[in-house]
């Protein structure tokens, strides 16, 4: 049995406007100086606390801040039922991607990501992917990425095998733990970190469709070992 883990932001929802949004917000209430887009996008994926440690500069994670941050995105979210230029659509192709998948009766599907549970199932109820879900790992479950828990958890839960598992996803993170938990690194180009630093990182594949997913899945019972 196969077992697909993805990422959420940057890999199937396209948040990049809201968690931005929120970022510039928060630095601005905290009298942080805000360092750009592209570190604003390059610690998503973290667990909420590191990534804004990280964004911040900061030694340690800072309670203010992480509370700062989440008040400020729940607000923005409420204002995104009215507001398009905050919205969380899905990246092109990905609704008929989990539908196929969910569909084989070799394949079983999971997420591994740096929300907590509550943002996982806000994501999760509102496109309908509770059923097609076999395993949800969050912030709340396991150490941040890179860390391999998250997968490893993933993998308990499901009984899947490393050889037959793959983590796709758009973060340096979501590379590096995969390699650390053994299974098939999956990049996808249309995130939020460049391809090139993933493959360099390790990813085996790089989706530039979601179509190509169906055939590296394919591929994993014949590389398996015999």
């Amino acid at each position: 049995m196969n077992l697909v883990i993805f990422d959420l932001d940057g890999t199937l929802i396209d948040s990049a406007a809201i968690i931005l949004g929120a970022q510039v917000e928060t630095f601005k209430r905290c009298g942080l100086v805000y360092p750009g887009r592209e570190a604003g996008l390059g610690i998503v994926g973290l667990t909420l606390d590191i990534a804004l440690m990280q964004l911040a500069g900061l030694e340690r994670p800072d309670d203010h801040l992480t509370e700062t941050y989440r008040e400020v995105f729940g607000a923005m979210r409420q204002q995104a039922e009215t507001d398009p230029s905050l919205a969380e659509p899905l990246f092109p192709g990905v609704a008929a991607m989990l539908e196929a998948l969910a569909a084989r009766p070799d394949t079983m599907l999971g997420i591994a990501t740096g929300k907590s549970r509550r943002g996982a199932d806000y994501i999760v109820e509102r496109y309908g992917w509770r059923q097609h879900m076999a395993t949800i790992q969050t912030a709340d479950d396991a150490p941040s990425k890179p860390h391999p828990g998250m997968i490893l958890q993933a993998m308990r839960e499901t009984g899947a095998q490393p050889e037959r598992t793959l983590m796709v996803g758009d973060s340096s993170f979501d590379i590096e733990m995969a390699v650390a938990a053994g299974v098939t690194p999956v990049a996808v180009s249309w995130g939020f970190q460049p391809v090139a630093s993933l493959q360099a990182l390790g990813a085996r594949h790089v989706l530039t469709d979601c179509v190509e997913l169906t055939a590296i899945i394919d591929g994993l019972a014949v590389a398996e070992p015999a």
